[in-house]
């Protein structure tokens, strides 16, 4: 992978995560092709091959929509989020599409509360070059833990 290449997927991860935690939420949807995969599955589902995910986006027409019920319709505690992605790994990044791994963990405050851990776990991604923009594919977020917060309304 050239240099330039591994600092724009860097910048990829980081400009990711810094729209999920000080938005607009509404910039999250443009990481992502038109035709795409997005899901949050356990990681147990996932290494036994179970296709059941938490959450399942297909288009960017549904990350729209679950945006919209983030922003519009679902009501919750205000709370801030801060994404944490280290471990960044590329197959072959030199071509057009290419695979890429991550960890991730996700730390959720709460205005009255202390800090805590909401999901942890690692993402796997295919990322495409598009219009000399690297864009997500496929982003399917493996949680390690079996039960999920009752919290899980961002994406992660």
């Amino acid at each position: 992978m050239t240099f330039e290449r591994w600092i724009a997927v860097q910048k990829l991860y980081n400009d990711y995560a810094s729209s999920l935690d000080d938005g607009p939420l509404s910039d999250w949807i443009e990481f992502f092709t038109e035709e795409c995969l997005y899901l949050i599955q356990p990681r147990d589902n996932y290494d036994a091959g179970l296709p059941m995910a938490v959450v399942r986006c297909e288009s960017r027409g549904m990350l729209r929509d679950r945006v919209t019920a983030v922003q519009e319709t679902i009501m919750f505690e205000p709370r801030y989020l801060r994404h944490h992605i280290t471990n960044i790994e590329a197959d072959d990044a030199s071509s057009e599409e290419f695979q890429v791994r991550a960890n991730y963990s996700v730390i959720e405050v709460l205005n009255d509360d202390l800090p805590r851990i909401l999901s942890a776990g690692r993402y796997l991604d295919t990322i495409v070059v598009e219009d000399g923009v690297l864009r997500f594919k496929e982003k399917r977020v493996i949680y390690d833990s079996v039960l999920v917060p009752n919290s899980l309304i961002y994406p992660l």
